[in-house]
This record gives C-alpha cells, sequence and structure tokens, in this order.
C-alpha cells in the first residue's frame, strides 16, 4: 500500500490512523530481530499521534498527505526527550531538549513516527556495519549491508515496517542505500530541506531528504517541506561517456541496458555528454569532508576507545588535512560547479547507475579489487559536491537489487522527480 493509497483509505474510513500505526508496530517487532532496522522503537508516542490524527480527522482537520502515515527517522535528526545517538558511543545517552526542523515539519504535517532508524557510526560509512549497535541487514540478503549511511532508513522502507523514513546524505548515503534495498531515494538540491537540528557531519555538504517505496510517495513526502514547482521535465537524458560506466557489475550492465530501452520507448532521448572529471570532483568532497567531520568531533577524541575502528582512522586522517588544502578544496568545487552549468546546455538530466555494483557481504572489504566503500560512493559524491537533486529508484534485475540515478539542475527537484517517476 503507498501512502496516497492509504490516504484514501483513512478519508474513507476504510482504515484508522491507529490500525496503520499497529500494523507497523507489529510488522517492526516480528522483522527488527533479524534485521536490526531501528536504534530506538517510539511504540506509545505513535499510537498516541495515530490517536490524534484520527481525532483531528474526524473533525475535519486534513493535515494533507503524510496524515497518519506511519514513518521513521534516521537517529541523527534530533527528538525533543527521545534519544538521538548518531549511532556513536559518544552519543548513547544523548537525549536532546529540542527538536530537528525535519521532525518539526512532519508532525506538523501529522506524520506518526514509529521511531528512530540505525545507521553508520556518525553517519560516516556505507556499510552500516554499526559496532556499537550492532550490524544493519539487507531485506533481500541479511548476510549483505544494506548501504549507508542511513541503512536503517532504508530497511524500514524495503521490509515494509514504515511508508517511508527520512535519512541523510553527505557522500549517497540516502542514494546508496536506496539502491542496495531496492526502494527510491531522493537527495534534494542542497538546502532545500532544513538540517537545523540534524548531528552534522561536514557542514557544507549535509543534505536531508525522503527514501520511499516509489517516487510518487517520494513527492508527497517532499511537499511536506517545500512548495515544489510544476514539474517541465524535458526529454534528453545525458549519458557521460567516462567514468560512470566503468567497472559495473553484470547485473548493474544488466538492469541500466534494460532501463536506457525502457527509456527510449517512452520517448526519452538518449544523447552522449562529457562532464567536467568525477574523479577531481569526489577528491574535493573527500577532502572537505575530511576537515569538516574531524573538526566537528575533535572535542570528543580523546575518547578513542569509544569510536569505530573505520571511523577512528577517517576522524585522523581529517585532522591532517591543512587548513590551505581545505579551503583549495573548496575553491575548487566552487570552479567545478560552475564547469558543471554548461552541461545542461547538451541535456536535460544526467542518467547513470547509482552504485556500480550489488550489495556487498558484511564484513566484505573489496569488491573486485576495490574498496566497498570507494565502489558504493564513486557515483554518487560528485552531486553533494555540486549540489544536485539527485534521484535513485530500482531498476529491474534478475539478481539483487541495483539503482539507476537521474540528476538534475540545481533547484530542479520537481524535474528530477517526473522524470525519476518514469523510469
Amino acid at each position: 500500500m503507498t501512502i496516497k493509497q492509504a490516504g484514501m483509505k483513512l478519508r474513507a474510513g476504510q482504515i484508522s490512523a491507529l490500525e496503520l500505526a499497529q500494523e507497523s508496530l507489529r510488522r517492526i517487532a516480528e522483522l527488527q530481530p533479524q534485521l536490526n532496522a531501528f536504534i530506538t522503537i517510539t511504540g506509545d508516542l505513535a499510537l498516541e499521534q495515530a490517536r490524534r490524527a484520527d481525532d483531528e480527522l474526524a473533525r475535519g482537520h486534513d493535515r494533507g498527505p503524510l496524515h497518519g502515515i506511519p514513518y521513521a527517522l534516521k537517529d541523527c535528526f534530533a527528538t525533543k526527550g527521545i534519544r538521538t545517538t548518531c549511532g556513536s558511543k559518544i552519543f548513547a545517552d544523548y537525549v536532546p531538549d529540542y527538536d530537528s526542523a525535519v521532525y518539526e515539519t512532519l508532525r506538523e504535517a501529522g506524520a506518526v513516527l514509529m521511531g528512530k532508524t540505525g545507521l553508520h557510526e556518525l553517519a560516516y560509512g556505507t556499510t552500516s556495519n554499526n559496532p556499537h549497535f550492532g550490524a544493519i541487514r539487507n531485506p533481500h540478503d541479511p548476510a549483505r549491508i544494506p548501504g549507508g549511511s542511513s541503512g536503517g532508513s532504508a530497511v524500514a522502507v524495503a521490509a515494509g515496517m514504515v511508508f517511508f523514513a527520512m535519512g541523510t546524505d553527505t557522500g549517497g548515503s540516502i542514494r546508496i542505500p536506496a539502491a542496495y534495498c531496492g526502494c527510491a531515494g531522493f537527495k534534494p538540491t542542497l538546502g532545500l530541506i532544513d538540517t537545523r537540528g540534524l548531528m552534522p557531519l561536514s557542514v557544507s555538504q549535509d543534505h536531508a531528504g525522503p527514501m520511499a517505496a516509489n517516487v510518487e510517495d517520494l513527492t508527497l513526502v517532499m511537499g511536506a517541506f517545500t512548495e515544489l514547482q510544476a514539474p517541465v521535465a524535458g526529454t534528453r537524458l545525458g549519458l557521460p561517456s567516462t567514468f560512470f560506466n566503468e567497472g559495473l557489475s553484470p547485473v548493474v550492465v544488466e538492469g541500466f541496458a534494460g532501463a536506457m530501452r525502457r527509456a527510449v520507448e517512452k520517448g526519452f532521448q538518449i544523447v552522449p555528454v562529457a562532464v567536467p572529471d568525477p574523479r577531481q570532483i569526489n577528491a574535493v568532497g573527500r577532502t572537505i569532508l575530511l576537515r569538516e567531520a574531524a573538526d566537528l568531533m575533535k572535542p570528543h577524541l580523546h575518547r578513542r576507545g569509544d569510536f569505530g575502528t573505520d571511523v577512528l582512522a577517517l576522524l585522523d586522517q581529517g585532522l591532517l588535512v591543512t587548513e590551505a588544502e581545505y579551503f583549495e578544496a573548496k575553491r575548487l568545487r566552487n570552479v567545478f560547479q560552475t564547469e558543471w552549468d554548461g552541461v545542461w546546455e547538451s541535456c536535460d538530466f544526467i542518467v547513470i547507475p547509482t552504485v556500480a555494483i550489488e550489495a556487498p557481504l558484511i564484513g566484505q572489504s573489496t569488491v573486485n579489487g576495490e574498496d566497498v566503500r570507494l565502489a558504493s560512493t564513486k557515483f554518487v559524491r560528485p552531486f553533494n559536491v555540486l549540489g544536485l537533486p539527485a534521484c535513485s529508484v530500482p531498476m529491474l534485475s534478475s539478481g539483487l537489487p541495483v539503482g539507476l540515478q537521474i540528476v538534475g539542475r540545481k533547484n530542479c527537484d520537481a524535474d528530477v522527480l517526473a522524470v525519476a517517476g518514469e523510469l
């Protein structure tokens, strides 16, 4: 059942928000032991919010498409009175006295919070193999990672525990798990969703965005945060001739070829495009992330034993990034953003695989000789650096889930969603 279908049933009196919440809690209780998608389950709060939603709807007070709809928050969005761990031992007992802007918005929209989902420690990784709260597992194969860092949010959606979940994306952390778990995920234009109250990782590259079963649901969730302009989506799909077609697994090759065939059948034009060197853009993004993350966590680095080894290594590496290197990386980011503006003269959207591979096994460090982190992030990180809207949708696959990524111009979020819904 989609958000739209659930909303129609709610308003027709065929189901109640309380029944939706109870079914969501039942599903969470059934699957949590196997998949470990949640850090905190807010059952009492969910039932309270659901009863309030039913009462408001009965009195004719309709807050919109998300009213009475169960959802989950990645556990890095502050929630007053509810612990917000960011998947870290450092913050394991942290209970904020304020709410994040994202939670405020969704509460005002009448959505029903089922809990806080697990993530890679400090949202700083792609596996969601968390040393403090346990590994999160892919619902399509529990021996595999769900991707990260928003792994729990993707699992909660893909396993049918909630209708949608909010994640964050600093180097692909919404789109990677969406691809690996077989759901849809959207990284809006940088700054479109207010990140106030989000525990930061990279203050200049953090994005917040939704994950859902399909693009129609993503669009409904986005409508709670901003008034999307009516889409005027074009038909030229740009296909980069280098980098984004390298190192693809056979399943990704198969899925992408099928997606392009269907795009042509629907009237889209596939055009080759040249893009600024993604390798350089990725290097710039990593340099900025390393320095900003290390600066944020400096007050806690004396507690070295309370960090996972992978995250601690990244934080130590960030301490070595000099101020000159950091500001040069930010300068180059501006250069690449300007250069990328020229890409749109040749096409309306960029279409590429979200990730070059399927979900690796938990504990696997390399895939075809490439580090799992780099293999997972290389096709998605450029668009965090550039701040462009990007959506991942599932591609038809004969194996594990794989994703198709659609990227558009800055602030053309509605267009990206419209095309993603077609593909």
